[in-house]
């Protein structure tokens, strides 16, 4: 009786260990360089199992359960437009932290295919003795230059995970808040609880594994003519499907308009040059 009792105990803890622990931040964003009164809020996710980490949008994992419900049905219901667009985001990009290879890998969506390169750059932290009460933890202060901006992290050991909301890890415990100094971007831990396992986020189109500096090129070729890029290799059809009687070059401007309007919106990157 004693073995049983030990061994349903073991299993219990085996259980507990290997739930995925999902920690919601609110990230506020000033992404437009001419309008720095224009501040974006939404949540993202930073979902943590016994083998890595993924950071991504709430947003995100909402239209794919959307898209999902749509494709299961068939595409009969079609797509509801306002609530599509009421979901669209700021962080379009997927963080994934591997606890055995130490590695950080970092996924973006450029025209029609999603761009993925390794962090080539370590995060240097300078940790203070300075310490503060943020909600219910007692957290610590850490500095760093990352990304062209210097950044204040404070993390708690309270929650003994070495993560943090974007590319952040290496500390000696969970970042509650990070902020750069111009405070022009921050996380901040709102709320954590258990899922069952890290989520299958959809992704429509290949995967290209380029190196960093590539990534930053092939983002820049687009932003400069998304037309050219999006033709380059020729072959598969862009992203947006024209109807019966749409004129395609009416569709290409309006697109180009689209991508040209999106890059003024975030002219003032999370990462400067």
């Amino acid at each position: 009786m004693k073995k049983l009792s030990m061994l349903v105990f073991i299993l219990f803890l085996q259980t507990v260990f290997a739930q995925t622990n999902r920690f919601v931040y609110q990230v506020t964003m000033k992404p437009d360089a001419s309008d720095k009164n224009d501040v974006k809020t939404e949540n993202a996710y930073l979902d943590i199992s016994p083998e890595k980490s993924l950071f991504y949008s709430e947003n995100r994992i909402k239209r794919d359960s959307i898209m999902q419900a749509n494709f299961r049905s068939g595409g009969a219901r079609g797509f509801n437009r306002e609530q599509m667009e009421g979901l669209r985001s700021n962080i379009n990009y997927t963080i994934e932290k591997d606890k055995a290879s130490q590695k950080t890998s970092f996924k973006d969506r450029i025209g029609r295919d999603f761009y993925l390169y390794e962090e080539d750059r370590p995060i240097n932290w300078k940790i203070t003795s300075e310490t503060r009460k943020i909600g219910e933890y007692k957290v610590q202060k850490a500095e760093t230059d990352f990304g062209g901006r210097k950044w204040t992290a404070w993390f708690t050991t309270d929650l003994p995970y070495p993560d943090g909301p974007y590319k952040f890890n290496g500390l000696p415990g969970l970042i509650v808040k990070v902020e750069d100094d111009k405070g022009e971007y921050s996380f901040d831990l709102m709320k954590n609880y258990k899922i069952a396992e890290l989520p299958a986020l959809n992704q429509f189109g290949n995967t290209v594994k380029v190196k960093r500096i590539d990534y930053l090129k092939q983002q820049k070729k687009f932003m400069e003519d998304p037309m050219a890029f999006m033709s380059q290799g020729g072959g598969p059809t862009p992203p947006m499907r024209m109807g019966g009687n749409a004129n395609p070059a009416d569709m290409r401007k309006r697109m180009e308009e689209r991508i040209k309007d999106e890059a003024k919106k975030n002219s003032n990157p999370i990462e400067l040059p």
